[in-house]
C-alpha cells in the first residue's frame, strides 16, 4: 500500500475504506473486515455515521494489530466547542473500543448562516480542543471535513493548523480553490464520496476513457484521485467491489484523459455546500 505524508510526518495508506452509509451491525462489521482482509488498513468512521461500535468490532475481529491500521473519526457538528468536543472524543473512542485514534476530524464548519459572526470562534474552540487531544497522544493528526479557505484562514493562525482536509471530491466536483489552499499549506485532501455515492458510475464519457485501461469507472475515479495527490475513501459493501477498489496502482491514467476528466462540467454533487447546510 503506498502512502501519504502529513505535515508532521504521520503516514497514511492512500486508499481508505469509507463507511459512510453503511449501516450499523453486522453490515459495517463484516464489510470491515472484508476490507481489511483484502488490504486495506485505513478505515475512515464518523459519529454521526452512528456505526462506530461496529466499526470497532469488524477491526478487532480482523485479526490485525491495532498498530498497523490507520482509523479515522469525526466530531459532529452538535460537539461543536471545547468542552464538547473533547466529550465526543471520550464517546467515540469508548464505540470504537480504543484508546487513541490516528486521524480525529471537525466534520463540517461552522458556518455564517447559521452562526453569523460567531462562526469562526465555534470553529476556533473547537480547533483547540482537537489541538489539545493531539498533545495528549490521543490523536496521532487533526483536521477538518468541508471546510472552503474561508473557513480554514482562522485555524491557519493557530499553534498546529489543519493536517487533513476531507471534501467531496470525484469527476464534475473539484472544488479547485479549495485543493489549491490546502496544497500551498501542506494541507491532505482526502475525497469522500470519490465515486459521487455511485452519481458518477454510468457516465458514458467515463466508461469510454475506463474501457482504455481495462478498468472499471470506481477504479478510474480512484486513480484519478491519487493522480491529483487526493486520498480516495471509496465505500461499498459488496466484496467483489470492495476488492476491485484497491486495485488501482498497476496503471496510471494519460495526462490527455486527466485533463478530460478535469474539464467535466459539475454533475454527481451530494448538494451539501459548506456555506448552505443547516445541519
Amino acid at each position: 500500500m503506498e502512502t501519504f505524508v502529513l505535515r508532521n510526518g504521520v503516514q497514511v495508506p492512500a486508499v481508505g475504506f469509507g463507511t459512510w452509509q453503511t449501516p450499523d451491525g453486522a453490515t459495517a462489521v463484516d464489510t470491515v473486515k472484508e476490507a481489511i482482509k483484502d488490504g486495506y488498513r485505513h478505515i475512515d468512521t464518523a459519529a454521526a455515521y452512528d456505526n462506530e461500535e461496529s466499526v470497532g468490532r469488524g477491526v478487532r475481529e480482523s485479526g490485525v494489530d491495532r498498530g498497523e491500521l490507520f482509523l479515522t473519526t469525526k466530531a459532529w457538528n452538535g460537539a461543536r466547542g471545547y468542552e464538547s468536543t473533547l466529550n465526543a472524543f471520550e464517546e467515540s473512542c469508548a464505540k470504537l473500543g480504543v484508546d487513541y485514534v490516528d486521524l480525529y476530524l471537525m466534520h463540517w464548519p461552522a458556518n455564517a448562516k447559521q452562526f453569523g459572526e460567531d462562526a469562526d470562534r465555534i470553529n476556533l474552540d473547537t480547533w483547540r480542543a482537537m489541538t489539545e487531544l493531539y498533545h495528549t497522544g490521543k490523536v496521532r493528526a487533526i483536521g477538518v471535513c468541508n471546510f472552503l479557505p474561508k473557513h480554514l484562514g482562522p485555524l491557519m493562525d493557530t499553534e498546529i493548523p489543519p493536517m487533513v482536509d476531507q471534501i467531496e471530491f470525484h469527476p464534475g466536483v473539484t472544488w479547485p480553490q479549495t485543493v489549491e489552499f490546502c496544497n500551498a499549506h501542506h494541507i491532505q485532501v482526502e475525497a469522500w464520496s470519490p465515486l459521487g455515492s455511485g452519481r458518477v458510475l454510468n457516465d458514458p464519457r467515463l466508461e469510454k476513457i475506463a474501457a482504455k485501461y481495462g478498468k472499471s469507472v470506481a477504479q478510474l475515479c480512484i486513480r484519478w484521485c491519487l493522480q491529483h495527490d487526493a486520498l480516495p475513501l471509496p465505500k461499498s459493501v459488496t466484496p467483489a467491489r470492495i476488492a476491485a477498489n484497491l486495485d488501482v496502482f498497476d496503471f496510471d491514467i494519460s495526462q490527455a484523459d486527466m485533463d478530460a476528466i478535469d474539464s467535466m462540467e459539475p454533475f454527481g454533487f451530494s448538494g451539501n455546500h459548506p456555506d448552505e447546510v443547516d445541519f
